[in-house]
């Protein structure tokens, strides 16, 4: 085996990694280390202050042009989703479902798909409001009691539908542009999302078996109860260690936070009139049908239909040009033929806002990060020809093979384990550009696709900083709606998810070693 030479700029590379991950056991926002990491590898590796100052900004630069995709379609599909807000359509999309509510344990099913259905779309973060604003009320009158319902919306969003993020696809993007140049976003987004399927089945079964004594007969007066108390101070207290992207923050205000009744939302949705109704109506029935229509079109051709398999960028294209076109029409709809233009802007400004709000700050991080994944991004990074451009952690890796050990299991539940880590500080998405690279170099060591390493760690740090085993994450969302403590959560949560993250890699490495 070719002998690799260990310098400088390796171990100032190592040392950042280890800096990073520190930083997010604290619970500190990783910025901060992520910049200045950069600089000294670039320093160490050039001798050049002024090409590494350099190098700060085009770590960012080259992270932009390279994740930019992703940021557009969470900026369309929060325009769209703002556009139905404005027309009342999100309200009557989920409304119907109260009436399947005929006891507890249907219920705890209902809020879960509902919840995996919207999350899948629009991200948790719209989600939790709406779901627990419109639907918890009517669970909790069918005897659900409120953590239950806490556990069924965390697991199904925040866990389920967030680590696989298969319809935006932010996730599975930033873990194979990570991975590098050789690694689909399409392959990890479809093994993500059978390790998502299975990780959250296991914890749905087990998180019901946990709660199941607590449902109660159907009854309003659980519902008084519940709408006469308010969530425990523990959420306050814990708000203060918000993670990265204040994800709980942003769900907060995202949406209604008080309960609707039956009679609330009729008047909420009859507040239209007839023309504006119409259209709600059928925004509340064509969005639904049309991503749908997106999911058929994106699992088909792997089931062996005789349909076009989207490559690369082009299932992303296909879910923000459709979230586009159905955000003018839901636009046309709320607005006066005057007024449909600035609506339309006004749409697509606030949804930019909010994807840099809630992915901004990963820009840097996953900048440090390319510096070590290969010389497509290292290149560009610390301005150097990509013939002279390090590999930094692939070499370091093979210089400690010895120590690594010769197991897809091991490094697979390795991988797993350091993408829990990352999720510590409660972002979720931190942690990705780390297991990402951690997977493209590793996965060759040990026989395994690197797609495949690339999700499970994926699956580690979202499943835990997504919001399901941090307390400080966007969990004190759904138990603040819920009117829960976090912290009970939280503990009702550890084991069916350790148990499904356990499943499910093990079924990882033997689907796809």
């Amino acid at each position: 085996m070719h002998q690799v030479s260990i310098g400088l700029a390796h171990w100032v590379y190592l040392a950042g990694v280890l800096a990073v991950v520190v930083t997010m056991i604290f619970r500190l926002n990783v910025v901060v280390p992520s910049i200045v990491a950069t600089f000294c590898v670039a320093l160490a590796w050039s001798a050049s202050p002024i090409g590494a100052l350099g190098s700060v900004f085009n770590a960012s630069l080259v992270a932009a042009k390279e994740l930019f995709n992703i940021f557009l379609v969470i900026a369309l599909m929060t325009s769209l989703l703002n556009a139905l807000k404005a027309l009342g359509s999100d309200v009557r999309m989920v409304a119907p479902f109260r009436a399947i509510m005929t006891n507890g344990h249907v219920a705890y099913v209902v809020l879960a798909l509902i919840t995996y259905l919207i999350s899948l779309f629009f991200w948790p973060t719209p989600a939790v409001p709406l779901v627990s604003a419109v639907l918890l009320p009517a669970a909790i009158a069918a005897g659900l009691s409120p953590m239950a319902g806490a556990v069924a919306i965390a697991l199904a969003g925040q866990g389920m539908a967030l680590s696989s993020d298969y319809v935006i696809g932010v996730a599975p993007g930033i873990s194979a542009k990570a991975a590098g140049a050789g690694v689909s976003a399409a392959l990890v987004a479809d093994r993500a999302l059978v390790l998502s399927l299975i990780t959250g089945l296991i914890a749905l079964v087990l998180g019901y078996l946990s709660i199941r004594k607590t449902i109660s007969p159907p009854s309003e007066a659980h519902l008084a109860r519940w709408q006469a108390q308010s969530a425990d101070g523990e959420e306050a207290r814990v708000a203060e260690h918000q993670g990265t992207f204040h994800k709980s923050e942003i769900a907060h205000g995202s949406g209604p936070q008080e309960p609707l009744t039956g009679s609330k939302i009729a008047e909420q949705l009859g507040g239209h009139d007839a023309a504006h109704a119409g259209w709600s109506r059928l925004m509340a029935i064509l969005t639904p049908i049309a991503f749908l229509a997106i999911i058929c079109v994106m699992v088909l051709p792997k089931l062996g239909m005789p349909i076009r398999d989207l490559k690369g960028g082009d299932a992303a294209a296909l879910v923000g040009g459709t979230a586009t076109m159905l955000m003018l029409i839901a636009a046309y709809g709320a607005a006066s033929s005057a007024k449909f233009f600035e609506a339309s802007a006004d749409h697509i400004t606030s949804g930019f806002v909010f994807a840099f709000k809630a992915m901004g700050s990963v820009l840097p991080i996953a900048g440090f990060f390319f510096i070590g994944g290969g010389p497509d991004t290292s290149a560009p990074i610390l301005g150097a020809p990509a013939a002279q451009a390090p590999h930094l952690l692939f070499e370091l890796v093979q210089a400690a093979q010895g120590w690594i050990p010769n197991s897809p299991y091991l490094v697979a539940f390795g991988v797993l384990i350091v993408g829990m880590i990352t999720g510590i500080d409660g972002s979720g998405f931190a942690g990705l550009p780390l297991t990402g690279t951690l997977s493209g170099a590793l996965a060759p060591a040990v026989g395994i696709n690197p797609a495949t390493l690339a999700a499970i760690g994926q699956m580690g740090a979202v499943w835990t900083g997504g919001g399901t085993l941090i307390a400080w994450s966007s969990l004190i969302a759904v138990t603040g709606f819920a009117r829960v403590p976090v912290m009970a959560c939280v503990r009702i949560l550890l084991v069916p998810v350790l148990i499904g993250l356990a499943v499910s890699t093990v079924c990882g490495v033997l689907l796809w070693r």
